[in-house]
């Protein structure tokens, strides 16, 4: 009797072990990051460059780090002037953002089409330069002074909302996106707020709204 517990209880034992072991390794098999990766560009913004004063050139990767997760760099340039209430400065230089975004929908067929949303922190660093600043003058009359060329960097947070859909039966996909922003910190020339961050965009004010319709390749 003591010989048949003995064996009972050794042989239930290896079975609770070897359960454990089985439930540990499909854990690790679960959360087992397998290298994918998707590279876009933005075409649009770069197509409008031909034909307006502000050069933008910017692209992103993008790899799914969970079911759902899928972690996102993107990079650009950007040049642009700013000529509106007596203002006129030009800036240039290049911006990085780095963030997430979480799959709201997605197709049963292929989880990389489908709605997204999520956010970035956002960073640039560039070259700008002012022609044209108005100051009110003696007896309220208005005038302009001109500052030289400086080094500036910015800093904003930014979320993203969008969706992508495959093209065809090909490894291409279409991306479309918009960007809500709002900047966090910038340094400034002369206590002078800048009226154009590249990556940001142009505009006085701390909130701005960016778009992207990218043409993406899945590794």
């Amino acid at each position: 009797m003591k010989t048949r517990l003995i064996f009972t209880f050794f042989f239930s034992l290896i079975s609770l072990l070897s359960f454990a072991q089985e439930e540990k390794e499909a854990k690790k098999e679960k959360w087992k990051y397998e290298p994918n990766f998707m590279v876009g560009f933005d075409v649009l913004n770069t197509g409008v460059s031909f034909f307006s004063d502000r050069r933008l050139y910017q692209g992103f990767i993008s790899s799914k780090i969970t079911n759902n997760i899928h972690g996102v760099i993107e990079a650009g340039f950007e040049s642009n002037i700013y000529n509106k209430n007596s203002y006129d400065a030009k800036a240039n230089g290049p911006f990085l953002k780095l963030g997430a975004f979480y799959m709201l929908a997605k197709d049963p067929q292929n989880e990389f089409n489908g709605f997204y949303a999520g956010g970035k922190i956002a960073g640039s660093f560039y070259t700008q330069e002012y022609m044209a600043v108005p100051v009110r003058g003696f007896g309220g009359s208005s005038s302009s002074i001109a500052f030289p060329s400086s080094t500036q960097s910015s800093y904003w947070m930014e979320g993203t909302i969008g969706g992508r859909v495959q093209l065809f039966e090909s490894n291409f996909y279409i991306d479309v996106n918009l960007q809500p922003r709002y900047l966090v910190f910038t340094t400034k020339q002369d206590d002078i707020q800048p009226m154009i961050v590249p990556g940001f965009g142009k505009s006085s004010s701390k909130f701005g709204m960016g778009f992207a319709w990218n043409v993406a390749y899945k590794f």
